[in-house]
């Protein structure tokens, strides 16, 4: 990246994923672009793991906009789910479902589920392309444990988090500031990271 320009698009389009990011980069020198700003449509995500939907969506966007390109690709995994939803965790309740729509559908599926049986995992995949054709993408990934609570609490967040019990709080992702879940989520780790990683490649 040039020092003449810091704009990296995110491709995303998702207001929660793009909030949260640009909140974990404000301290830096760049600019995180989200790729609605450049029309960019989404792409469709035809990979069978998070890293392969996120590398595709990295490489469209920075082929779309000429710039580098962040993608997130996350996801909840269930283990009384055998990991569903997974990668299908934006549309498990169908393709034009809400977050309420998945939201419901995983306490449907795992109502009969015993409180000690109920383990997940938000899992994330950050992948930074230099530009369309870059051999060799950095790959970050962030894991982050829990369990599903049986009923929705709080307000913040976005996705699964009103349903995501973190032990060590003991309350839903949803009931944690913004700054204490950026410092223990998936997403969090991940980006810091993708940060490192970058600032020792000398990109940042």
């Amino acid at each position: 990246m040039s020092t003449q320009d810091n704009r990296i698009v995110l491709a995303t389009g998702n207001r929660g994923k793009v909030r949260e990011l640009g909140e974990m980069v404000a301290s830096l020198s760049l600019q995180i672009i989200p790729q609605s700003e450049f029309d960019i449509a989404e792409v469709p995500e035809t990979g069978t793991t998070f890293v392969e939907n996120a590398i595709i969506k990295a490489r469209h966007a920075a082929q779309c906009s000429s710039l580098p390109a962040i993608a997130d690709d996350s996801g909840l995994e269930v283990d009384a789910l055998r990991g569903a939803p997974g990668i299908y965790s934006a549309r498990f309740a169908g393709d034009n479902a809400s977050d309420t729509d998945n939201l419901q559908k995983l306490l449907r599926d795992i109502d009969h589920v015993p409180d000690d049986q109920r383990g997940a995992r938000f899992q994330c995949v950050l992948v930074y392309m230099q530009h369309a054709g870059d051999p060799t993408p950095i790959i970050c990934q962030g894991t982050w444990e829990g369990s599903i609570l049986r009923t929705a609490q709080g307000n913040n967040g976005f996705g699964y988090d009103p349903v995501f019990l973190v032990p060590s709080k003991n309350c839903s992702s949803a009931e944690l500031t913004p700054e204490v879940k950026n410092q223990l989520s998936h997403r969090g780790q991940a980006l810091r990271k993708l940060i490192t990683t970058l600032q020792r490649d000398r990109v940042l």
